[in-house]
């Protein structure tokens, strides 16, 4: 699929799961991706909402995009998973939880870079319907260097209601591709 036929797939998947309009200015209603992110667990890859269950995200996800168009190969990316649906759809008062932070990514067949905030895979309970998950992958300004201490701490409550939008804004990063998936226990039923 072309840049061009994801970005509106994307758009359309994003508006029925009622991710845009709303969520700006993290993702504004204009946003258009540079670059597609591949996010695989295992051999399963995360594709614009699909369903994975609590045991298939225990694991930190393999990340991969392609360098932007115009960008130079010595830019780095931040990666930020979140859950705008934590504890559960109906009661989102501790959104956003942040649940992974990677920094200093470049485009490669598998990126990898400095973990921020340590993977904690999505857990919602089997009572709660499905939780949307939001990789989000930002275009870091030159010279930017983030610390753990710049996120947030590990704890369980520091996770929670983390302000995503100001931090980002608070650090230069651009928003340049996403994709997302709904998480759900493993004994959910539909």
């Amino acid at each position: 699929m072309t840049l061009e036929g994801h970005a509106q797939t994307l758009a359309s998947s994003l508006a029925g799961a009622r991710l845009v309009p709303g969520s700006a200015p993290l993702i504004p209603d204009t946003f258009t991706p540079s670059t597609e992110l591949g996010i695989t667990f295992g051999e399963k890859a995360v594709s614009l909402g699909n369903l994975f269950r609590v045991s298939e995200v225990k694991a930190a996800p393999t990340i991969s995009f392609a360098r932007e168009n115009d960008v130079p190969d010595s830019r780095s990316y931040t990666l930020i998973l979140i859950d705008p649906d934590a504890p559960t759809p109906d009661d989102p008062k501790f959104a956003y939880w942040r649940h992974w932070v990677v920094s200093g990514l470049k485009p490669a067949a598998e990126a990898t870079g400095s973990t921020l905030t340590e993977y904690l895979g999505p857990g919602p309970k089997d009572d709660s319907r499905p939780h949307r998950y939001l990789f989000l992958l930002f275009r870091e300004p030159e010279r930017l260097t983030l610390a753990k201490e710049d996120v947030g701490g590990e704890e369980f409550v520091q996770r929670r209601s983390f302000k995503a939008a100001e931090w980002t804004a608070q650090h230069g990063l651009v928003l340049v591709g996403m994709n997302w998936m709904l998480g759900a226990g493993d004994g959910w039923k539909e």
